[in-house]
C-alpha cells in the first residue's frame, strides 16, 4: 500500500465540481476546472457535457458518460475526413468550420 500517495486533484473531474454554486453553465464548469488547473482532459470532458445548464453536482456527475462517450471518439476522422485534437475541442470546429457553422456543439 503506497500512503501519502493520492490521485492529483488535477485528474478528478468531480473534485473540480466542488465549491461550484448552481445553476452554473457549461462554460462556467469549464472555466472553474482551468483555473482550479485541471488536466486537458478534464477541461475537455466538461466542454464534452450535453447540456448548456446545470442545476446541481448530481446532474454534471450523470452526464459524465455522455461526455466521456463524446470525448472518446476524438482522434477518428469526422465525416469530412478531418483528424480533430481534442485537446483543444472546438477550435477546430470554428476556426476550419464552413460559413455559418462556426457554434461549438
Amino acid at each position: 500500500m503506497a500512503y501519502g500517495r493520492a490521485e492529483d486533484p488535477g485528474r478528478s473531474p468531480s473534485t473540480q465540481l466542488d465549491g461550484v454554486d448552481y445553476p452554473a453553465w457549461r462554460d462556467t464548469l469549464v472555466q472553474i476546472a482551468a483555473d482550479n488547473g485541471a488536466s486537458m482532459d478534464v477541461i475537455n470532458l466538461f466542454k464534452s457535457l450535453p447540456r448548456a445548464r446545470y442545476e446541481s453536482k448530481d446532474e454534471v456527475v450523470r452526464d459524465f458518460s455522455e461526455a466521456s462517450r463524446r470525448f472518446a471518439t476524438g482522434n477518428l476522422p469526422d465525416d469530412d475526413g478531418a483528424v480533430r485534437d481534442r485537446r483543444n475541442l472546438g477550435k477546430d470546429a470554428i476556426e476550419n468550420a464552413p460559413a455559418g457553422l462556426t457554434h461549438h456543439p
